[in-house]
């Protein structure tokens, strides 16, 4: 599973000692995988990807344009003991580096009286893509596709896809086969994830490596059709894998979306309390919900804020997000804020739709926050249909009242003009035999 134990190399090592299985990966793998300097290495010893750098103090211009011709532009410039943005630049060329190289020494200096500089690739538009991969106790590794995960807010995932719409089969396969190196090199059993940032010319470096099932391993298994728990347990059991790499399909697409209890209208705050009302959409066509909570439960405020994760699968992107727009609408949530208009806005956005986006895509669109101005409505007349049709049949009940005074009865009219901030709109409702047929146009 996932959750504070999930990999603590500690408990797993006590759970083995105790005489019982740990459904999850040897603690010597996680040891492995949790410590950032000694996986790097690890990486590099299995001829992984890692962000190209070097890490000891530069004295002068002419060494720093030396190393990063070696790295390969765009480099990035960092002082040593930086933070909050200063001692950062970017350098496209020699010119830059030099010139960047001293303002970064200066700035350093002056800032945290520590000049010391050290030089690293720079990775262009960033997207956090990571494969998931699963082995077994007899040496066999296969890698079960990607997920995107770059919609992220303040490096917590947000929406997943699976597969990404930015990856290339060939890139894909190269990614898939450095993730299962990885897993071999640490002798992996269980399921496991290697994340990795891809830049916008597909170049893709090794992160970390997740020694756990990932909160978003559903989108993988509506791609792939298979149970990531059931194989975790069948590991643990010692069987061996039933499948090869060339048996693993990649059917259609899938998207989750974390519902979170949280107010994105007041810059995230965590919502706690009753749950008033608590009616997921069916888990049906497509369309799954794993939760854990209920009607008229707590929502406290010592845990994670997620409550639900909402899944779709369709034959394409397209009709994933469509399905995933139509849940949001259907998933109904009172007595606590959640994220949902947030969601929904976000799949909305032409970005998202187009596929155009990176890990810094929601800092750049929603500078300022989640405002109510960003919720854009996909049909404006609606609204104004609406407002038409509750005022109409209000007429027509006010029209059924006795006692009017003989010659001045209500009357109901046929057209409305109906304000809506700044916008007018004119309104015709007429009725049909089985309903109402409302016609809007928009005044400027």
């Amino acid at each position: 599973g996932y959750g504070f134990l999930s990999e603590n190399e500690e408990f797993a090592k006590r759970v083995e000692e105790e005489g019982i299985i740990f459904i999850g990966p040897k603690y010597q793998s996680i040891a492995a995988m949790g410590d950032k300097i000694a996986s790097k290495k690890l990486a590099l010893e299995a001829k992984v990807n890692t962000i190209p750098g070097h890490n000891a103090a530069i004295d002068d211009p002419q060494a720093a344009v030396k190393i990063a011709q070696g790295i390969g532009y765009p480099v990035m410039i960092k002082a040593s003991a930086g933070g909050g943005g200063k001692g950062l630049r970017v350098a496209y060329n020699d010119q830059e580096t030099a010139e960047g190289f001293v303002a970064c020494k200066n700035e350093a200096l002056n800032s945290f009286g520590d000049d010391r500089v050290f030089i690293e690739k720079f990775v262009e538009e960033p997207r956090h893509i990571e494969i998931q991969v699963l082995g077994d106790a007899h040496g066999n590794v296969v890698y079960l596709w990607e997920r995107e995960c770059s919609i992220q807010r303040r490096h917590q995932k947000v929406i997943e896809e699976a597969p990404s719409p930015f990856l290339d089969d060939a890139t894909r396969k190269a990614m898939g086969e450095q993730a299962v190196a990885l897993a071999k090199a640490v002798h992996y059993q269980s399921a496991g994830t290697v994340e990795f940032v891809v830049g916008k010319d597909k170049s893709f470096y090794f992160l970390e490596m997740n020694t756990r099932l990932q909160v978003e391993h559903p989108v993988t298994e509506c791609i792939t059709g298979l149970d990531l728990v059931e194989q975790m347990i069948r590991v643990a059991a010692g069987e061996k894998l039933a499948f090869t790499q060339n048996q693993i399909p990649r059917k259609g697409w899938a998207m989750e979306c974390r519902i979170n209890a949280e107010d994105p209208l007041r810059n995230f705050l965590p919502s706690t309390g009753r749950l008033v009302k608590y009616q997921p959409p069916a888990s049906n066509d497509g369309v799954r919900v794993d939760t854990g909570v209920y009607e008229g439960g707590e929502i406290p405020m010592y845990y994670d804020s997620m409550i639900a994760k909402l899944i779709t699968h369709g034959a394409n992107r397209d009709e994933a997000m469509s399905k995933m727009r139509g849940a949001l609408n259907e998933f109904v949530i009172r007595g606590i804020h959640s994220n949902i208009q947030f969601q929904s806005a976000l799949l909305q956005h032409p970005r998202f739709l187009s596929g155009q986006f990176n890990t810094g895509f929601i800092a750049e669109e929603f500078p300022k926050g989640f405002l109510k101005e960003s919720v854009l409505p996909t049909d404006t007349n609606r609204l104004p249909a609406l407002a038409s049709f509750v005022h109409r049949r209000y007429l027509e009940r006010a029209k059924l009242l006795e006692g009017q005074l003989l010659g001045h009865e209500m009357k109901i009219t046929q057209e409305f003009v109906v304000m809506h901030g700044e916008t007018s709109f004119n309104t015709k409702i007429e009725q049909r035999d089985h309903g109402y047929q409302i016609s809007v146009k928009a005044l400027t």
